[in-house]
């Protein structure tokens, strides 16, 4: 892929608006030649619109250098770059698709139940237009590679010591990608994810998993369809309901909206319908200042606004919710501009019923 540039025709913000409503602040060197130097060199190269941005990141690169950090920090820096350089390059000829990230164990064998409901799940996620993104690992991750297929899935292999090495699947592809740190994976599992799934796995998918969930209760991350799926009869997550109903909710650190962030199910059906049925009318949304815009697929109806407004006004810090046309804010998303938009002052947190929102919406 060396040589070629790969450009996001359209702009992909996983945090709802937060990237694009970043401050642009030009950051100095404390001396004003090198700073020349720098825009020359950078204007020289022509990164185009990101020409101030790559600016910045020089200078950063330049104090960090000064700051003379131990060498393990500058290579875990250096790495840590260029595997978020590799991860952009590898999706963004896909940036228009859906797609699913799906979590699960590298020990299930393929003779396990899960190991079947994974495949399962996999093919028919493919079929309802999704894009498999798995740890690209054996076990469930393979369950569900498999099902997914070569030409429709991606691979976020971690490099370890012991056990994790490319399913046949996905192994030679150009859409795998070799990561030696699990934060830079685990971004990229978030950032480029529609829809999360997990089934049973051990300390990677609790991490993978909480992560998630963490990003979107704290507004971090967009809100996205999340499937908590085993096999028929399986207790994998109601046993880990029951501890997080019982340790986390009773003691009063999350609250009951959070249940709305996940679904459990036992069901391939009901998995995928949980997860197609988010996107019936809601496409997405962002924020614009104080303002969030949700973009919908179906003009916005005076029914559906006297219902929001009468069971979701807790949501807002002010007004109403009402309908609007594209801002002009959101010029950088040009694809999105016709689609109908509902807006309003949101609260900041509430995620989970931030989602319930959504569902209602869902039903216009």
């Amino acid at each position: 892929m060396s040589g070629r540039r790969y450009l996001r025709k359209n702009p992909r913000d996983f945090t709802g608006g937060g990237i694009f409503g970043l401050p642009k602040k030009h950051r100095s060197t404390g001396d004003s030649e090198f700073d020349e130097r720098i825009k020359l060199l950078v204007d020289d190269w022509s990164c185009g619109a990101s020409n101030e941005l790559v600016q910045e990141m020089i200078v950063t690169a330049l104090k960090l250098g000064k700051d003379c950090p131990p060498e393990g920090d500058m290579k875990l820096f250096n790495r840590a770059l260029k595997e978020m350089r590799k991860a952009s390059q590898v999706f963004s000829p896909y940036v228009e698709e859906r797609k699913i990230s799906i979590f699960g164990s590298a020990r299930t064998e393929p003779d396990e139940p899960e190991y079947e409901v994974a495949v399962e799940f996999g093919k028919r996620m493919r079929e309802a237009g999704f894009m498999g993104i798995t740890g690209a690992g054996h076990g469930i991750m393979g369950a569900a590679q498999k099902g997914s297929g070569r030409d429709n899935s991606f691979g976020l292999n971690i490099n370890l010591p012991f056990e994790q090495s490319a399913n046949a699947t996905i192994d030679g592809d150009e859409k795998l990608i070799n990561f030696n740190y699990f934060f830079t994976r685990k971004l990229a599992f978030v950032k480029e994810s529609d829809a999360l799934a997990a089934l049973p796995g051990g300390f990677g998918t609790m991490d993978e998993l909480f992560e998630a969930l963490t990003l979107i209760q704290t507004g971090k991350a967009q809100i996205v369809p999340i499937v908590l799926l085993d096999k028929e009869g399986g207790t994998y997550w109601k046993t880990w309901f029951q501890f997080v109903q019982d340790h986390l909710f009773r003691l009063g650190l999350i609250s009951e909206d959070d249940f709305s962030l996940f679904k459990m199910t036992t069901d391939v059906d009901e998995a995928v319908d949980e997860i197609s049925r988010f996107y019936r009318n809601y496409h997405s949304y962002r924020y614009v200042g104080e303002r969030l815009v949700m973009r919908v697929h179906h003009p916005v109806t005076s029914e559906m606004l006297i219902r929001l407004n009468e069971e979701f006004s807790d949501l807002l810090e002010e007004g109403e919710f009402g309908s609007c046309e594209a801002l002009s804010e959101e010029s950088d998303e040009v694809h999105l501009k016709d689609m109908p938009r509902l807006i309003c002052h949101k609260k900041q947190g509430i995620a989970g019923r931030f989602r319930q929102l959504i569902n209602a919406v869902n039903e216009y």
